[in-house]
């Protein structure tokens, strides 16, 4: 599968999200969407980016645009992590791993000299027609939250 890029038609997706209702990115049309994918609930860096997201939610709101997490945990493990950590965040359970396939972000990871199958730290800009506007890959969380709301005020002009 090649690598997606800005341009590209975002590989669509219904999947079940946090409080038990489905998430399908064809409700979103008219809609900037900040798609980011994260390795896994309440540990420290996803909590951080989570809790950035969280914290910038009404600047994107004010943007006309979404915020959807998305890993492979449950929808169980996604509502005790925004209950825990108080989050504004839409979050997307994707268990069998499609979604993340779909997006290249199922890759292999070192840590420790350990080679593993795990999920790569990305986020992607959907426009309101569905395209990638923009991709960060490898995303070091510091600062993530700040960059992708300057990235969405571009976006929007």
């Amino acid at each position: 599968m090649s690598e997606l890029k800005t341009g590209d038609l975002a590989p669509t997706f219904k999947l079940p999200g946090d409080g038990g209702e489905d998430i399908d990115l064809a409700d979103f049309r008219g809609q900037n969407v900040v798609l980011y994918f994260y390795p896994k609930d309440d540990t420290p860096g996803c909590t951080t980016e989570a809790i950035n997201f969280t914290g910038a939610h009404a600047d994107f709101e004010a943007a006309n645009t979404v915020i959807i997490g998305a890993s492979k945990d449950s929808v169980k493990r996604h509502d005790n992590f925004k209950a825990k950590h108080e989050l504004a965040v839409r979050l997307v359970s994707d268990t069998d791993g499609e979604l993340c396939e779909a997006y290249g972000v199922w890759v292999l990871k070192k840590l420790y000299g350990r080679e593993y199958m795990g999920i790569e730290r990305a986020t992607f800009l959907i426009d309101a027609e569905g395209k990638i506007a923009k991709v960060w890959r490898k995303v070091k969380v510091k600062g993530h939250a700040e960059d992708v709301l300057d990235a969405v005020r571009e976006l929007n002009g």
